[in-house]
């Protein structure tokens, strides 16, 4: 497949890394509060050799380049939201979106950005997406209005949103524990 080397980052990233992400901890019991979204948005998508640099480390296959994929943004312990290109002649907006954890899990927690956007609208992050599902979340506000406005789809619950990734792309994470070493 051929994949263009578009990082011109789309607006509704942007208007993403303007977003305040609520996140506290409960020191007492060394938890997370209710309500917390694990996302750090980026500015800019990493280069192409980061993004190299970042999958062969996390494969462990010094082989695989980065090209089919766009890394946005992290969660605390470094895992990784990514667009994957994987729909060909398809613009980035419509490929689905990507979550490499930091203790190896994966998967893909949606469809689309449009449905990023309101995954997360609906409280959750990727982090949250993979290790505890879609009803993690507190609804956000300015998250909704970021979906709303950049989106171009109907309102999503998370749940929805899950249940259509996982539904396209069952097999993303036999896929990526193919490319470890």
């Amino acid at each position: 497949m051929e994949i263009p080397d578009d990082r011109t980052f789309p607006a509704a990233l942007v208007a993403l890394s303007g977003i305040d992400f609520p996140w506290d901890y409960d020191e007492k019991t060394e938890t997370p509060a209710p309500g917390n979204i694990d996302y750090e948005p980026y500015d800019e998508f990493d280069s192409a050799e980061e993004t190299t640099d970042r999958i062969r480390a996390w494969t462990g296959d010094k082989e695989l380049d980065g090209d089919a994929f766009r890394v946005f943004g992290q969660d605390g312990t470094g895992g990784l939201a990514t667009c994957w290109l994987v729909r060909p002649g398809q613009p980035l907006t419509e490929q689905p979106v990507a979550f490499f954890g930091s203790e190896g899990e994966s998967g893909i927690v949606a469809s689309s950005l449009g449905e990023f956007l309101w995954l997360l609208a609906g409280g959750v992050g990727p982090q949250e997406a993979i290790e505890f599902g879609a009803d993690s979340g507190v609804p956000h506000d300015d998250l909704r209005a970021v979906a709303e406005q950049h989106s171009g789809i109907e309102p999503r619950t998370p749940a929805e949103v899950l249940a259509a990734a996982r539904a396209e792309f069952p097999d993303f994470a036999t896929t990526v524990e193919s490319w470890c070493r």
